[in-house]
């Protein structure tokens, strides 16, 4: 196919949907199918797909969104750093607006902090370089996706002989949350829709293990809407018959392999960690940090700040959101007190959240 467009073709999906009811006929209850990818939680609330399957499928948004299970203790570091005299922060732009306990990146801007959006992290290595008296930290936020860059950032800091370029981690790795919340009693997921994005760098295989510890469906899926139908059509067939097997719906994109140059470049400079995750909690070696080797680049090492103690927004349901237990319209706070222009939780700011998609397409 060469056009998008082919993959929006209202034919083949109404035979998709005709399909996927034929499975699903008869099917005693209902199944639970979970996306972990922002992509895929904006294009399912964009063309309405919810409201195109049956009633026996219940499609829930998980932790897909980077900037959405960044916890508030990380944008507490990162203002405390903002507020470092002599100290550029650089960032992608959603991560300005998301709120720490008693401040936020933009409301440090306002205050006259130097607070900079970038578009890649070769910008703030420019930024380091043309600015060699002021220190630059980089704000690491990201799955698999973003990290290879930011891997190659610090590898051409170091080829420039850069003592003044630093990165804040908070990187986060799939399929660890996923094996998390497979296992939560609470929440009961029948299947997930993998993320695709993540999946071309990491690969179809690396759903195996989450399929053999748990009997899972597992299906990696891109994010046109046919691929979204086809996906969910693909994950309801292994429901139904009781399978539990890895498949590869966006195959013309993700390998079983995945990206081995992507990979050997975050082995390099990134190695596994426990990390946070908002709503979650602390899941072991699902987060990369640097390696000692470039622990220069550290900020958290080399760059000593005092940071508050975290406190979330005492109304705020962001974490239940990102398990999939409720959905932006059970928090009080949805359309009244939180806004995109005035977000009280992260799943509010980034494009990707689960709060400003249901804001922007939920009706």
């Amino acid at each position: 196919m060469k056009y998008s467009s082919e993959f929006r073709n209202p034919e083949v999906a109404k035979a998709l949907i005709a399909s996927i009811n034929t499975i699903v006929a008869g099917y005693p209850g209902r199944m639970t199918l979970m996306e972990v990818c922002g992509t895929h939680t904006m294009a399912i609330y964009q063309h309405g797909i919810r409201a195109l399957l049956p009633a026996q499928i219940r499609l829930i948004s998980g932790p897909g969104c980077p900037v959405c299970v960044t916890p508030v203790g990380y944008v507490d570091r990162a203002v405390a750093l903002a507020r470092r005299p002599g100290t550029i922060i650089a960032s992608f732009g959603d991560m300005l607006r998301v709120p720490g306990s008693s401040s936020s990146l933009l409301a440090e801007k306002a205050r006259g902090a130097d607070v900079r959006v970038v578009y890649s992290p070769l910008d703030a290595v420019a930024l380091a370089e043309k600015n060699p008296q002021q220190q630059v930290v980089f704000l690491g936020v990201g799955f698999e996706t973003t990290t290879p860059t930011i891997a190659g950032s610090v590898l051409e800091a170091k080829r420039r002989g850069l003592s003044n370029y630093f990165v804040l981690c908070s990187h986060k790795t799939m399929p660890a949350p996923m094996a998390a919340l497979t296992a939560d009693p609470e929440l009961k997921v029948d299947g997930y829709l993998c993320p695709a994005h993540v999946s071309a760098i990491i690969g179809a295989n690396a759903y195996q293990p989450l399929v053999d510890q748990f009997k899972i469906p597992c299906v990696v899926t891109g994010f046109e809407p046919l691929d979204v139908l086809q996906g969910v059509q693909m994950l309801a067939r292994q429901v139904v018959a009781g399978e539990a097997r890895v498949e590869n719906q966006y195959s013309r994109i993700v390998k079983p392999e995945g990206n081995k140059k992507a990979q050997a470049l975050l082995t390099e400079v990134f190695e596994p960690c426990d990390a946070a995750w908002r709503g979650i909690g602390v899941i072991p070696n699902s987060g990369l940090q640097l390696r000692p080797a470039y622990a220069p680049f550290n900020a958290e090492l080399q760059l000593p700040v005092e940071v508050e103690e975290p406190k979330e927004h005492s109304g705020c349901q962001c974490g239940e959101i990102l398990k999939g237990k409720i959905s932006p319209r059970d928090c009080k706070l949805f359309r009244t007190a939180c806004t995109p222009e005035a977000p009280i939780g992260a799943c509010m700011v980034s494009s990707e959240g689960t709060c400003a998609a249901e804001y922007k397409y939920g009706g």
